[in-house]
């Protein structure tokens, strides 16, 4: 059995090592949205009911209206992360009787590293390339994060497409994972998934609105192959409460959302500037820093009760998610001050 991937979050690990209340720690080690929107109401029957197929149907329309993408409706998933899992199995039964003996994805890296532990543990060979033109015919599927997950790398809409379509003419599959595209929408591909035959796009929900724990997400992709996640994902696979959200939160006015985002994200900037570190990228809800001292940061930042994200791949890492508010702000900038005396 693989290890399991290191990911953000995990304060009650850190707090069993550095001390101090669950309360007391600043969580800056993820990409999630830190000032949640408020909450819809939601029908007493969401709670009482099995999700009735009128909730899975809004949530779906207000998904196609968000995302644009046109005559497709997104399938709401229990999460990304369960239909990552199912992408070994897509390719399997694509594959069907033929003789094709590809055995490859690739996987644009450094990433997610879930992908690449999807396809490893169902016996796929797994490239890790370092752009999409390194992508070849051989492969059966690539995957493409985009914006990428931690450094922000964005490719262009037409670069994508051009890889989608080396894809297809091979019978190969192309996944774009959006999980950060609610802050810059332009760079999506939904509205083009229509034409797009072998395009799977996978949206976060939970990331913009600030509401991780509902583990909600989409999948936007052709119906044959959207059918076929929702088989595999079984029947109520998304709860009634995260459907009634998604249908109201979908239709929202999300500009002051993004733009809370944006100002959360010019002062997180301010103080990593003011601290001398280095920003070597990131996008609207999380900056990756990159130092020599980086695992002593870390260190410091824990005893302070904060807790960023580091990497084992790249121990010159460090990802910091956007703060909560200016108090938070001055927190972490008194912190890191602290760690040059």
């Amino acid at each position: 059995m693989s290890a399991p991937i290191a990911h953000g979050g995990g304060i009650t690990a850190a707090a069993a090592i550095f001390g101090g209340r669950l309360d007391d720690w600043l969580d800056l080690s993820t990409g999630i949205n830190p000032c949640p929107v408020a909450l819809p109401d939601i029908p007493a029957r969401a709670w009482h009911r099995l999700p009735d197929r009128h909730l899975v149907d809004e949530a779906r329309r207000a998904a196609r209206d968000h995302y644009g993408s046109g005559e497709i409706l997104p399938l709401p998933v229990p999460g990304t992360q369960s239909v990552i899992q199912l992408l070994p199995r897509l390719i399997e039964a694509g594959r069907g009787t033929t003789t094709d003996k590809r055995v490859a994805v690739a996987v644009v890296s450094p990433t997610y590293g879930e992908y690449a532990q999807a396809f490893t543990s169902a016996g796929f060979a797994v490239d890790a390339v370092g752009d999409v033109a390194a992508v070849r015919a051989e492969h059966l599927l690539a995957v493409v994060v985009n914006p990428n997950n931690p450094d922000g790398r964005a490719w262009p809409a037409e670069t994508l497409i051009a890889l989608h379509d080396r894809m297809k003419a091979a019978g190969g599959l192309l996944v774009v994972d959006e999980a950060f595209g609610d802050t810059d929408p332009a760079l999506s591909l939904a509205a083009r998934v229509q034409e797009l035959s072998n395009l799977i796009i996978f949206r976060s929900f939970g990331k913009f609105f600030g509401l991780a724990g509902l583990r909600l997400g989409f999948a936007i992709a052709r119906d044959d192959i959207l059918a076929r996640f929702e088989d595999w994902l079984g029947p109520w696979a998304v709860s009634g409460p995260a459907l009634s959200i998604a249908g109201s939160l979908l239709r929202s006015d999300v500009a002051p959302i993004r733009s809370r985002i944006n100002e959360r994200c010019a002062g997180l900037h301010a103080v990593l500037k003011g601290a001398g570190l280095r920003m070597a990228g990131g996008t609207a809800l999380f900056t990756l820093v990159a130092d020599a001292r980086a695992g002593d940061i870390y260190t410091h930042l824990c005893r302070h009760h904060i807790l960023v994200r580091k990497f084992d791949y790249a121990p010159e890492w460090l990802r910091f998610g956007l703060t909560p508010d200016v108090a938070a702000d001055r927190r972490l900038s008194q912190a890191l001050q602290r760690f040059e005396q």
